[in-house]
């Protein structure tokens, strides 16, 4: 067996990494909230965004899609619970490590489902599967994240041997998988680049302790090396420079995702290894950001499961109550209505995230493992 021989655990919790996971799950769900313009017809419910419709906003999906981050501190905190379980076995690990994931997951699913059948034998809406799915969608992070748990001993144990060597293998893979995905036409590669791609962030996580600890010009190496990448591959008249999917692009850089989305990983760690001490002061110091610490690390996993359905729930009171639906463009009326979609969604989430904590606190109650948050 293959024994760790480098990085050193940190005796304590690291916050940062923490408020990194909690705040890019709130990130995603705020974008959701925001930005999603909705095409609501008879027969059929399906997303876009503005994106497509307002020059220059490209940018923001830079910052604003987050995944990196998340899959980045993932593969830090999978590090150290798998240290954790090598006086155990890997079985232990994935069965603890997929446990708090698949059994909330599974029975918002569940409930989805149940829902639909219910409105096919009563009312019988048309729209009524392209909505579930669409409530269902933000899902599929879980599924990715999933598999990264699932192959995450093998992937710990390659970074033991060959360390950095892991990070150059998937870099080359992933461009190797484009060029056969555009320029061979096989499709196939695009799929297995959902593996290499996210996977190359959570290895990457498992270098988070030696980054933090660096010179701050290794943050600025990331930084600049992902923003000189992402600005050249955006703008060669092939990748798109959203790095969100955008009606109209030939493809998009998120599914599956592609080299654009490799610099976006670079550029982001950046990001966040440049902005830790700041944070990480505030959190030591501010009574504010610890109490909204503190609110969203707790809240965060479910606050993600349970997004669309409160926005689901507010679409349907505001249509059934008011008779209004939000524009199907980005109007002045759209625009303006941002401040709506933010609060109606969160107070028809708020229910569900107590529900969700009391059933929480029954389980602790009798002993269960129920700490979603790591």
């Amino acid at each position: 067996m293959v024994q760790p021989v480098a990085d050193p655990l940190p005796k304590a919790r690291d916050r940062y990494v923490d408020f990194l996971r909690a705040f890019s799950l709130v990130v995603v769900v705020i974008w959701h909230w925001a930005f999603t313009i909705l095409l609501i017809n008879q027969t059929t419910v399906s997303p876009t965004n503005p994106i497509g419709f307002t020059r220059g906003m490209w940018a923001i999906t830079w910052v604003l899609q987050i995944m990196p981050v998340f899959f980045f501190v993932g593969g830090f905190t999978h590090r150290l619970a798998f240290d954790d379980y090598t006086k155990g076995t890997s079985r232990r690990f994935l069965k603890r490590r997929t446990k708090r994931l698949l059994i909330p997951a599974l029975g918002l699913i569940s409930v989805w489902i149940g829902i639909g059948f219910i409105l096919r034998t009563t009312i019988d809406p048309p729209w009524t599967w392209p909505a579930v799915i669409l409530v269902l969608s933000p899902l599929w992070f879980l599924v990715v994240y999933l598999v990264l748990v699932g192959i995450a001993p093998l992937a710990i144990r390659a970074h033991w041997r060959w360390g950095e060597l892991v990070i150059v293998w998937l870099l080359g893979l992933a461009a190797v998988l484009d060029v056969l995905r555009f320029s061979h036409e096989q499709g196939w590669a695009a799929w297995l680049n959902f593996l290499v791609i996210w996977g190359l962030a959570h290895q990457l996580g498992f270098f988070y302790d030696r980054f933090a600890a660096a010179p701050r010009r290794v943050a600025w190496m990331f930084f600049w090396g992902g923003l000189f990448s992402l600005v050249a591959l955006t703008n060669m008249g092939f990748y798109p420079r959203s790095v969100v999917g955008v009606p109209g692009d030939r493809f998009s850089n998120m599914g599956p995702p592609t080299l654009a989305i490799v610099a976006l990983i670079l550029l982001q760690i950046g990001l966040v290894l440049l902005a830790k001490d700041w944070v990480s002061k505030r959190l030591d110091t501010s009574p504010a950001w610890q109490r909204a610490f503190n609110w969203v690390n707790s809240n965060s996993l479910p606050l993600y499961l349970l997004h669309t359905t409160g926005m689901a729930i507010a679409i349907a009171v505001l249509f059934l109550v008011f008779g209004y639906l939000p524009p199907s463009e980005p109007t002045t009326e759209w625009w303006l209505t941002r401040p709506l979609w933010l609060a109606a969604p969160a107070l028809a989430t708020y229910p569900f995230l107590l529900l969700y904590q009391f059933v929480t606190r029954r389980k602790q109650d009798r002993g269960a493992t129920v700490d979603l948050t790591s």
